[in-house]
Protein backbone atom coordinates (compact mmCIF):
# COMPACT_ATOMS: atom_id res chain seq x y z
CA UNK A 1 0.00 0.00 0.00
CA UNK A 2 3.01 2.31 0.90
CA UNK A 3 4.35 1.70 -2.50
CA UNK A 4 1.24 1.85 -4.44
CA UNK A 5 0.63 5.45 -3.13
CA UNK A 6 4.57 6.48 -3.48
CA UNK A 7 4.21 5.48 -7.34
CA UNK A 8 0.37 8.30 -7.15
CA UNK A 9 2.73 10.85 -5.31
CA UNK A 10 4.58 11.29 -8.34
CA UNK A 11 2.36 10.47 -10.76
CA UNK A 12 0.78 13.94 -9.01
CA UNK A 13 4.07 15.70 -8.96
CA UNK A 14 4.96 15.56 -12.60
CA UNK A 15 1.18 15.72 -13.41
CA UNK A 16 0.83 19.04 -11.58
CA UNK A 17 4.30 20.87 -12.28
CA UNK A 18 3.89 19.53 -16.03
CA UNK A 19 0.89 21.52 -15.60
CA UNK A 20 3.02 24.85 -14.56
CA UNK A 21 5.04 24.12 -17.56
CA UNK A 22 2.82 23.45 -20.17
CA UNK A 23 0.85 26.74 -19.05
CA UNK A 24 3.64 29.24 -18.93
CA UNK A 25 4.07 28.03 -22.93
CA UNK A 26 0.31 28.65 -23.19
CA UNK A 27 0.47 31.51 -21.87
CA UNK A 28 3.64 33.00 -23.59
CA UNK A 29 2.48 31.76 -26.96
CA UNK A 30 -0.40 34.35 -26.35
CA UNK A 31 0.83 36.99 -26.15
CA UNK A 32 3.34 36.76 -28.73
CA UNK A 33 6.21 35.91 -26.55
CA UNK A 34 9.31 34.61 -28.43
CA UNK A 35 9.83 31.23 -27.58
CA UNK A 36 13.54 30.68 -28.34
CA UNK A 37 15.49 27.40 -27.16
CA UNK A 38 17.47 29.36 -24.14
CA UNK A 39 13.89 30.38 -23.05
CA UNK A 40 12.48 27.07 -23.15
CA UNK A 41 15.35 25.86 -21.22
CA UNK A 42 15.13 28.54 -18.92
CA UNK A 43 11.42 27.50 -17.94
CA UNK A 44 12.15 23.94 -17.69
CA UNK A 45 14.05 24.90 -14.81
CA UNK A 46 11.42 25.84 -12.62
CA UNK A 47 9.18 22.50 -12.79
CA UNK A 48 12.65 20.49 -12.00
CA UNK A 49 13.74 23.16 -9.34
CA UNK A 50 9.83 22.77 -8.06
CA UNK A 51 10.00 19.14 -8.10
CA UNK A 52 12.98 19.06 -6.03
CA UNK A 53 12.06 21.53 -3.13
CA UNK A 54 8.54 20.54 -2.64
CA UNK A 55 10.10 16.75 -2.42
CA UNK A 56 12.84 18.28 -0.11
CA UNK A 57 9.51 19.78 2.18
CA UNK A 58 7.64 16.71 2.06
CA UNK A 59 10.61 14.93 3.43
CA UNK A 60 10.81 17.71 6.45
CA UNK A 61 7.29 17.64 6.86
CA UNK A 62 6.74 13.81 7.76
CA UNK A 63 10.19 13.50 9.64
CA UNK A 64 8.85 16.10 11.67
CA UNK A 65 5.31 14.87 11.97
CA UNK A 66 3.59 18.19 10.91
CA UNK A 67 0.76 16.36 9.35
CA UNK A 68 -0.09 14.90 12.85
CA UNK A 69 0.05 18.27 14.46
CA UNK A 70 -3.16 20.88 14.51
CA UNK A 71 -2.94 23.23 12.36
CA UNK A 72 -3.12 26.15 14.20
CA UNK A 73 0.04 25.07 16.05
CA UNK A 74 2.17 24.06 13.00
CA UNK A 75 1.36 27.47 10.86
CA UNK A 76 4.53 29.29 11.79
CA UNK A 77 6.45 26.48 11.33
CA UNK A 78 4.53 25.90 7.44
CA UNK A 79 5.29 29.48 6.52
CA UNK A 80 9.08 29.77 7.46
CA UNK A 81 9.09 26.22 5.33
CA UNK A 82 7.43 27.69 2.73
CA UNK A 83 9.86 31.16 2.71
CA UNK A 84 13.04 28.75 3.03
CA UNK A 85 11.56 26.49 -0.05
CA UNK A 86 11.07 29.37 -2.16
CA UNK A 87 14.84 30.65 -1.38
CA UNK A 88 15.78 27.07 -2.75
CA UNK A 89 13.79 26.85 -5.48
CA UNK A 90 15.11 30.14 -6.88
CA UNK A 91 19.15 29.55 -5.64
CA UNK A 92 18.70 26.08 -7.78
CA UNK A 93 17.35 28.01 -10.93
CA UNK A 94 19.78 30.73 -10.76
CA UNK A 95 22.85 28.27 -10.01
CA UNK A 96 21.45 26.02 -12.85
CA UNK A 97 20.97 29.70 -15.47
CA UNK A 98 24.87 30.22 -14.18
CA UNK A 99 25.99 26.78 -14.92
CA UNK A 100 24.57 26.55 -18.38
CA UNK A 101 24.69 30.00 -19.31
CA UNK A 102 21.08 30.51 -19.95
CA UNK A 103 21.44 34.33 -19.20
CA UNK A 104 21.71 35.61 -22.56
CA UNK A 105 19.31 37.82 -23.75
CA UNK A 106 18.25 39.03 -20.35
CA UNK A 107 18.19 42.20 -18.64
CA UNK A 108 21.37 42.02 -16.08
CA UNK A 109 20.17 42.46 -12.59
CA UNK A 110 22.10 41.96 -9.20
CA UNK A 111 21.73 38.64 -7.30
CA UNK A 112 19.73 39.98 -4.57
CA UNK A 113 17.30 41.52 -6.82
CA UNK A 114 17.46 38.05 -9.04
CA UNK A 115 16.93 36.03 -6.02
CA UNK A 116 13.91 38.14 -4.34
CA UNK A 117 11.98 38.38 -7.35
CA UNK A 118 12.57 34.61 -8.36
CA UNK A 119 11.61 34.38 -4.41
CA UNK A 120 8.12 35.37 -5.02
CA UNK A 121 7.51 34.18 -7.70
CA UNK A 122 8.26 30.42 -6.94
CA UNK A 123 6.35 31.13 -3.66
CA UNK A 124 2.90 31.36 -5.84
CA UNK A 125 3.75 27.90 -7.08
CA UNK A 126 4.72 26.21 -3.62
CA UNK A 127 2.16 27.71 -1.82
CA UNK A 128 -0.73 26.19 -3.71
CA UNK A 129 0.66 22.73 -3.59
CA UNK A 130 1.02 23.10 0.17
CA UNK A 131 -2.68 23.20 0.28
CA UNK A 132 -3.39 20.50 -1.80
CA UNK A 133 -0.80 18.37 0.03
CA UNK A 134 -2.15 19.14 3.18
CA UNK A 135 -5.90 19.15 1.82
CA UNK A 136 -5.66 15.40 0.33
CA UNK A 137 -4.13 13.99 4.16
CA UNK A 138 -6.33 16.05 6.43
CA UNK A 139 -9.22 14.13 3.73
CA UNK A 140 -7.34 11.02 4.12
CA UNK A 141 -6.88 11.01 7.80
CA UNK A 142 -10.29 11.71 8.10
CA UNK A 143 -10.91 9.30 6.21
CA UNK A 144 -9.07 6.50 8.39
CA UNK A 145 -9.94 7.94 11.57
CA UNK A 146 -13.85 6.83 10.24
CA UNK A 147 -13.25 3.60 9.21
CA UNK A 148 -11.04 2.74 12.55
CA UNK A 149 -14.17 4.26 14.69
CA UNK A 150 -16.13 1.89 12.68
CA UNK A 151 -13.84 -1.00 12.91
CA UNK A 152 -13.23 -0.57 16.93
CA UNK A 153 -17.06 -0.22 17.39
CA UNK A 154 -17.36 -3.40 15.34
CA UNK A 155 -15.03 -5.14 17.46
CA UNK A 156 -16.51 -3.91 20.69
CA UNK A 157 -20.07 -5.12 19.87
CA UNK A 158 -18.24 -8.37 18.97
CA UNK A 159 -16.27 -8.40 22.12
CA UNK A 160 -19.44 -7.96 24.14
CA UNK A 161 -21.58 -10.50 22.02
CA UNK A 162 -18.91 -12.92 23.10
CA UNK A 163 -18.66 -11.93 26.61
CA UNK A 164 -22.43 -12.36 26.83
CA UNK A 165 -22.44 -15.45 25.43
CA UNK A 166 -19.91 -17.25 26.92
CA UNK A 167 -21.71 -16.19 30.53
CA UNK A 168 -24.84 -17.58 29.08
CA UNK A 169 -24.05 -20.45 27.45
CA UNK A 170 -22.30 -21.83 31.69
CA UNK A 171 -25.32 -20.80 33.43
CA UNK A 172 -27.41 -22.75 31.00
CA UNK A 173 -25.80 -26.21 31.68
CA UNK A 174 -25.27 -25.95 35.21
CA UNK A 175 -28.71 -25.57 35.62
CA UNK A 176 -29.67 -28.71 33.54
CA UNK A 177 -27.45 -30.20 34.72
CA UNK A 178 -28.93 -29.93 38.45
CA UNK A 179 -31.95 -30.77 37.35
CA UNK A 180 -30.69 -34.17 35.83
CA UNK A 181 -28.28 -34.67 39.32
CA UNK A 182 -32.17 -34.44 41.31
CA UNK A 183 -33.42 -37.60 39.20
CA UNK A 184 -30.28 -39.69 39.17
CA UNK A 185 -31.03 -41.57 42.29
CA UNK A 186 -34.58 -40.91 42.22
CA UNK A 187 -35.68 -42.36 38.58
CA UNK A 188 -32.43 -43.73 36.64
CA UNK A 189 -34.97 -44.07 33.45
CA UNK A 190 -36.09 -40.56 33.86
CA UNK A 191 -32.26 -39.60 34.34
CA UNK A 192 -31.32 -41.56 31.23
CA UNK A 193 -34.07 -39.77 28.77
CA UNK A 194 -32.76 -36.20 30.66
CA UNK A 195 -29.38 -36.95 29.42
CA UNK A 196 -30.81 -37.19 25.86
CA UNK A 197 -32.50 -34.31 26.05
CA UNK A 198 -29.92 -32.39 27.10
CA UNK A 199 -27.84 -33.31 24.50
CA UNK A 200 -29.52 -32.35 22.09
CA UNK A 201 -29.87 -29.05 23.18
CA UNK A 202 -26.02 -28.48 23.67
CA UNK A 203 -25.61 -29.70 19.97
CA UNK A 204 -28.22 -27.16 19.40
CA UNK A 205 -26.41 -23.91 21.28
CA UNK A 206 -23.29 -25.35 19.81
CA UNK A 207 -24.30 -24.34 16.53
CA UNK A 208 -26.43 -21.53 17.21
CA UNK A 209 -23.01 -20.28 18.72
CA UNK A 210 -21.58 -19.94 15.49
CA UNK A 211 -24.07 -16.72 14.44
CA UNK A 212 -24.77 -14.11 16.17
CA UNK A 213 -28.24 -14.23 15.60
CA UNK A 214 -30.49 -17.18 14.51
CA UNK A 215 -33.70 -18.06 13.06
CA UNK A 216 -36.62 -18.36 15.80
CA UNK A 217 -37.37 -21.45 14.40
CA UNK A 218 -33.97 -22.50 15.78
CA UNK A 219 -34.53 -21.26 18.91
CA UNK A 220 -37.77 -22.06 19.73
CA UNK A 221 -36.31 -25.89 18.96
CA UNK A 222 -34.28 -25.59 21.61
CA UNK A 223 -36.66 -23.94 24.39
CA UNK A 224 -38.67 -27.35 23.13
CA UNK A 225 -35.85 -29.40 24.31
CA UNK A 226 -35.53 -27.55 27.36
CA UNK A 227 -39.17 -27.19 28.70
CA UNK A 228 -38.88 -31.02 28.24
CA UNK A 229 -36.20 -31.50 29.92
CA UNK A 230 -37.75 -29.70 32.78
CA UNK A 231 -40.88 -31.67 32.57
CA UNK A 232 -39.18 -34.41 33.76
CA UNK A 233 -38.57 -32.77 36.64
CA UNK A 234 -41.40 -30.66 37.35
CA UNK A 235 -43.84 -33.47 36.12
CA UNK A 236 -47.61 -32.09 35.86
CA UNK A 237 -46.29 -28.86 38.26
CA UNK A 238 -45.61 -27.35 34.87
CA UNK A 239 -48.07 -26.57 31.81
CA UNK A 240 -46.16 -25.14 28.73
CA UNK A 241 -48.60 -23.54 26.26
CA UNK A 242 -47.35 -22.38 22.56
CA UNK A 243 -49.13 -20.07 20.54
CA UNK A 244 -46.81 -18.92 17.58
CA UNK A 245 -47.12 -17.43 14.41
CA UNK A 246 -45.63 -19.33 11.31
CA UNK A 247 -44.75 -16.32 9.77
CA UNK A 248 -42.59 -15.25 12.63
CA UNK A 249 -40.56 -18.73 12.46
CA UNK A 250 -37.70 -17.19 9.94
CA UNK A 251 -37.40 -14.29 12.04
CA UNK A 252 -33.54 -14.02 13.36
CA UNK A 253 -33.38 -13.31 17.46
CA UNK A 254 -30.55 -13.42 19.27
CA UNK A 255 -28.92 -17.27 20.13
CA UNK A 256 -30.16 -18.55 23.82
CA UNK A 257 -32.13 -15.58 24.54
CA UNK A 258 -35.65 -17.28 24.41
CA UNK A 259 -34.08 -19.90 26.27
CA UNK A 260 -32.81 -17.68 29.19
CA UNK A 261 -36.06 -16.23 29.20
CA UNK A 262 -38.02 -19.48 29.88
CA UNK A 263 -35.51 -20.23 32.17
CA UNK A 264 -35.88 -17.79 34.39
CA UNK A 265 -39.48 -18.01 34.11
CA UNK A 266 -38.84 -21.84 35.46
CA UNK A 267 -36.11 -20.54 38.06
CA UNK A 268 -37.79 -17.70 39.82
CA UNK A 269 -41.40 -18.53 39.23
CA UNK A 270 -42.65 -22.01 38.26
CA UNK A 271 -40.02 -23.60 40.48
CA UNK A 272 -41.34 -21.33 44.08
CA UNK A 273 -45.07 -22.35 43.19
CA UNK A 274 -46.17 -25.19 45.71
CA UNK A 275 -48.44 -26.63 43.37
CA UNK A 276 -46.70 -25.21 39.88
CA UNK A 277 -47.96 -23.13 37.74
CA UNK A 278 -47.15 -22.94 33.30
CA UNK A 279 -44.85 -20.98 30.76
CA UNK A 280 -46.99 -20.01 27.65
CA UNK A 281 -44.75 -18.57 24.50
CA UNK A 282 -46.34 -16.32 22.31
CA UNK A 283 -44.85 -15.09 19.02
CA UNK A 284 -46.25 -12.72 16.60
CA UNK A 285 -46.55 -9.41 14.73
CA UNK A 286 -47.18 -6.00 15.80
CA UNK A 287 -46.94 -3.31 14.34
CA UNK A 288 -43.37 -3.23 12.73
CA UNK A 289 -41.77 -5.67 15.58
CA UNK A 290 -41.80 -9.11 15.92
CA UNK A 291 -42.95 -9.52 19.46
CA UNK A 292 -42.00 -12.37 21.81
CA UNK A 293 -44.08 -12.82 25.26
CA UNK A 294 -43.00 -15.31 27.83
CA UNK A 295 -46.00 -15.57 30.63
CA UNK A 296 -45.42 -17.32 33.60
CA UNK A 297 -46.81 -18.10 36.93
CA UNK A 298 -44.96 -16.26 40.00
CA UNK A 299 -44.26 -13.05 41.01
CA UNK A 300 -40.97 -10.61 40.29
CA UNK A 301 -38.36 -10.43 41.98
CA UNK A 302 -34.83 -9.11 42.31
CA UNK A 303 -33.13 -11.36 40.39
CA UNK A 304 -36.50 -11.47 37.77
CA UNK A 305 -36.96 -7.69 37.71
CA UNK A 306 -33.75 -6.99 35.32
CA UNK A 307 -31.01 -7.59 37.96
CA UNK A 308 -29.62 -11.25 37.34
CA UNK A 309 -27.22 -11.78 34.27
CA UNK A 310 -29.47 -13.81 31.82
CA UNK A 311 -32.07 -10.62 31.89
CA UNK A 312 -29.30 -8.08 31.72
CA UNK A 313 -27.69 -9.30 29.24
CA UNK A 314 -31.29 -9.97 27.32
CA UNK A 315 -31.33 -5.84 27.38
CA UNK A 316 -27.67 -5.88 25.97
CA UNK A 317 -27.85 -8.33 23.55
CA UNK A 318 -31.02 -6.65 22.19
CA UNK A 319 -29.62 -3.42 21.48
CA UNK A 320 -26.11 -4.23 20.44
CA UNK A 321 -27.75 -6.57 17.46
CA UNK A 322 -30.39 -4.65 16.60
CA UNK A 323 -30.43 -1.26 17.87
CA UNK A 324 -32.49 1.74 19.95
CA UNK A 325 -35.81 0.59 18.41
CA UNK A 326 -35.22 -2.92 20.35
CA UNK A 327 -36.98 -3.35 23.34
CA UNK A 328 -37.26 -5.45 26.38
CA UNK A 329 -39.52 -5.08 29.64
CA UNK A 330 -40.52 -7.75 32.25
CA UNK A 331 -43.41 -6.84 34.87
CA UNK A 332 -46.34 -8.41 36.16
CA UNK A 333 -49.62 -8.25 34.63
CA UNK A 334 -51.81 -10.05 37.64
CA UNK A 335 -52.00 -11.09 41.16
CA UNK A 336 -49.97 -14.27 40.17
CA UNK A 337 -48.38 -13.87 36.57
CA UNK A 338 -45.32 -12.36 35.48
CA UNK A 339 -44.81 -11.54 31.48
CA UNK A 340 -41.17 -10.68 29.59
CA UNK A 341 -42.17 -9.41 26.37
CA UNK A 342 -39.24 -8.85 23.36
CA UNK A 343 -39.43 -6.47 21.02
CA UNK A 344 -37.80 -6.54 17.76
CA UNK A 345 -37.67 -4.23 14.66
CA UNK A 346 -38.76 -5.51 11.57
CA UNK A 347 -38.48 -4.27 8.14
CA UNK A 348 -41.99 -5.52 6.58
CA UNK A 349 -42.03 -4.39 3.06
Amino acid sequence: MLRKNYKYYWWCQLAGWGFVWLSMIFFAYTFDQKLTMVWLQRISLIPFAGIVTTHLLREVTKRNSWLLQPIEKILPKLLIAVVASSVVCSLIQIAAIQLFDLGSGTRKLDFSTRLLASTLDNGLFIIPWLLIYYSYHYVEKSRRQQVGTLKLEALVKELELKTIKSHINPHFIFNALNSIRALIDENPSRARNAITELSNILRSSMQAEKMETVSFEKELNIVRDYLALEHIRFEDRLKVEYEIDEDTLDQPVPPMMLQTLVENAIKHGVSKQLTGGFVKIKSDFTDKFHELVIQNTGHLNGSMNGDGFGLTSTRNRLQLLFGEKANFEIKEIGQNLVEAKVLIPVDLK
